[in-house]
């Protein structure tokens, strides 16, 4: 895995483009688009039309990649807390 952002190639509403993103974040994005059932073209071009003017689109698939693992880990955590509260439960 390199630190360096590398050129990625994507097609976004008929039109080539690219964007100049990290192994992680780009590594990830496509994990994402897979457990959504979406190519990655299709997935960056919700974050396209999500995205503002002012938000380049790398920027925004790194914010929609963190904002994303941020998500999994509340729910991640809150699944953890709700079984200590069930364990830490007496019997009835």
């Amino acid at each position: 895995m390199t630190a360096r952002p590398r050129k990625r190639s994507l097609t976004l509403h008929g039109h080539a483009t690219s964007v100049s993103l990290e192994d992680a974040f780009w590594d990830a994005f496509r994990q994402i688009a897979i457990e959504d059932g979406l190519s990655v073209n299709a997935l960056a071009a919700q974050v396209d039309e999500a995205r503002g003017l002012e938000v380049g689109l790398a920027t925004a698939i790194r914010l929609f990649v963190l904002s994303h693992t941020q998500e999994a880990l509340a729910r991640a955590r809150s699944q953890v807390q709700v079984t200590a509260d069930d364990i830490s439960k007496p019997p009835l």
